[in-house]
């Protein structure tokens, strides 16, 4: 059993991690930057070491500086939370080689997935439904024409090593190729130092369905459901919930089941998720997540499981507290996520916070690390908290939803909270009719 493990991330989910661990009766080690010494995730953990410079590059993306904070500390774990270096393959490599165990999947794992090519390759041959494409990456423009015509315009170009929407690009039509492929390149490799991309169909109007799978490492695997999290900004997700309205009983097991099966016959540890687009009752899979999603809540909101003590269960060799069977769904979940931004821009608004209430009462749970007085660094992520509420149905989670929201107070700093209270009006969201352009769609015409 783990008496001490380090958490290599910072904001909600280092605080989240820090939760699940002092309720297992583990001590925790945080490591922040020298902007972060007045974090919450510090005071709240048992130790706190400084690990760099506010850069991200020089303090939470710094290898070394991990490393020597376990020897330090003598953490026997590292949980890397999301973002940062939770699916960097050298990462967990040289964290295995110095005899550290990490909280998650293999580095071999991370590796396949963390391809876009290799991971969509590896799922097709486990009997994983994928989009029509290219059967790997694309070296030039004329394979590039020749694809494109082969599955059909529209096609998107993408980065083998992309995320986050960069090295992504749409062409509608043969004219549009040209130039959408040699920008796709290029973004990619500034972004990532890798220009590799590879083609799919673009599918018109589909929702975004990602489904929660977790491993034992030994062959045993499970899943938890699935998740909607069609609403999204720029490739970005803003509001999340489960189950999706738009997938029944029997499709969830029958692609839970396939999903769960995927991840079982390659071995797979811990917490993942399988992403889709969904379009005419048919999966395609995007990506394969190898570490907690933000939006893990929602899940654990409707199975009544702690994803994160699981994370830690199965990383400390035991078996997962919970099979298949025992997995019911129970009601209705929805996260919304609270960043630091001006509307209607989305413009980072980093600052002090001058008063905080977070909501309560029944169903109601506010993932953050903030505090009245609290300044916001400009130097990372915009996230500073997420909203999640549970319900008996749909109906009574949206209204708990507006509720929360309405007592939920953040001041001294813009925040996205108008947008949630506006999109609550909006009948398409109060009945689930929506795909992964809708959201786009209603902030150009609300916003813009």
């Amino acid at each position: 059993m783990f008496t001490k493990i380090l958490i290599a991330n910072r904001g909600e989910i280092a605080l989240r991690v820090i939760r699940a661990a002092r309720e297992m009766g583990i001590q925790t080690v945080a490591v922040h930057s020298t902007a972060d010494s007045d974090a919450m995730h510090v005071r709240m953990a048992d130790e706190a070491i400084c690990i760099g410079p506010p850069s991200g590059t020089l303090s939470y993306l710094s290898i070394p500086a991990i490393i020597s904070a376990c020897e330090i500390t003598g953490a026997e774990a590292i949980h890397p939370g999301y973002g940062f270096l939770s699916e960097n393959q050298s990462f967990v490599q040289i964290v295995e080689d110095h005899g550290i165990k990490f909280i998650g999947p293999s580095a071999a794992h991370i590796g396949i997935m963390g391809d876009k090519i290799t991971a969509k390759e590896t799922m097709k041959n486990l009997g994983v439904p994928c989009v029509p494409g290219s059967d790997g990456g694309v070296p030039d423009l004329e394979t590039a024409r020749t694809v494109a015509e082969e599955i059909g315009y529209p096609v998107i170009i993408k980065a083998t090593a992309g995320g986050g929407g960069r090295g992504m690009k749409l062409a509608k039509t043969a004219s549009d190729l040209d130039n959408a492929f040699r920008s796709a390149r290029s973004e990619a490799k500034a972004a990532f130092g890798n220009d590799e991309v590879y083609l799919e169909k673009y599918l018109g109007a589909p929702r975004h369905i990602e489904v929660q799978v977790f491993g034992d490492g030994k062959g045993g695997a499970v899943h938890l459901g699935e998740r909607d999290c069609s609403l999204q900004r720029r490739h970005q997700k803003v509001f999340e919930e489960a189950p999706g309205p738009a997938i029944d009983a029997e499709t969830r097991a029958r692609i839970g089941k396939t999903c769960a099966d995927a991840i079982a016959a390659i071995g797979y540890e811990g917490a993942g998720t399988i992403e889709f687009l969904f379009e005419n009752g048919e999966f395609y899979f995007i990506e394969m997540n190898t570490r907690l999603q933000v939006e893990h809540p929602v899940t654990e909101g409707i199975f009544g499981v702690d994803l994160v003590r699981e994370q830690i269960r199965v990383a400390e060799g035991l078996p997962m507290s919970f099979t298949q069977d025992d997995l019911q769904v129970e009601g209705h979940s929805i996260e919304v996520r609270i960043n630091a931004e001006k509307l209607p821009n989305f413009t980072p608004c980093p600052g002090k916070i001058t008063q905080y209430h977070a909501p309560g009462g029944l169903g109601v749970r506010m993932d953050s690390a903030i505090y009245t007085g609290y300044s916001i660094p400009p130097y990372y992520d915009s996230l500073i908290g997420k909203l999640i509420v549970h319900g008996r149905d749909r109906e009574e989670a949206l209204s708990r939803l507006r509720r929360a929201l309405g007592e939920l107070i953040i001041d001294g700093i813009d925040t996205t909270i108008p947008l949630f209270h506006a999109l609550l009006d909006e009948e398409a969201v109060l009945t689930g009719d929506y795909n992964i352009h809708w959201l786009e769609k209603w902030l150009e015409t609300n916003l813009g």
